[in-house]
């Protein structure tokens, strides 16, 4: 049992990074409902959802990297690493940083539902579960809800950012030139 509670101890991990994303994206894409105008509040938010999820990707990364301190080398990562290809998968969002991969927004959602489906696997299981199956569904919700608010947050700072960026950028372009 030693290696399966270290895989579902790093399975609740990918969770609490990646799986509140699919709802945050559905909810942002809702607000926006139909978007005409192109530099609308609610248009600029569909734009920045996949660098929100490119940053649940540095996060992880950050995470993990903090975890194999001060020890990376191939064996420490080897035991370290119980779904190699689940973290891999994970590690992929970086890829959202990238202005032409970021501006295809679905990829990302299609991205984040691996890890979501995580969660619907884990509650179709509790249909016929057991007391410590349900321990499990339990978890996950409470690892559900973090990983909503940690999405959110991050959607929030992305969101400030690029508006400080944009006043930034504005201010400096009206500003007389010494």
């Amino acid at each position: 049992m030693g290696n399966s509670f270290f895989a579902y101890l790093q399975q609740l991990e990918l969770l609490a990074f990646f799986s509140g994303y699919p709802l945050i994206y559905l909810i942002a894409v809702s607000f926006a409902g139909n978007r005409q105008e192109k530099n609308n509040f609610k248009s600029r938010l569909i734009l920045l959802l996949p660098f929100t999820y490119a940053l649940m990707g540095t996060l992880f990364l950050g995470y993990q990297l903090k975890k194999l301190y001060p020890h990376y080398s191939l064996e420490n990562f080897q035991e370290t690493f119980q779904h190699p290809y689940l973290v891999a998968w994970a590690l992929l969002s970086l890829l959202f940083w990238i202005p032409f991969i970021a501006q295809k927004k679905v990829l990302s959602l299609l991205h984040s539902l691996v890890f979501f489906l995580i969660l619907v696997k884990d509650f179709f299981l509790q249909l016929s579960a057991s007391d410590a199956e349900n321990d499990i569904l339990r978890n996950d919700m409470k690892i559900y809800t973090l990983s909503l608010l940690l999405n959110l947050g991050a959607f929030a700072l992305i969101i400030l950012l690029s508006f400080l960026i944009t006043f930034h950028r504005k201010r400096r372009g009206s500003s007389p030139v010494r």
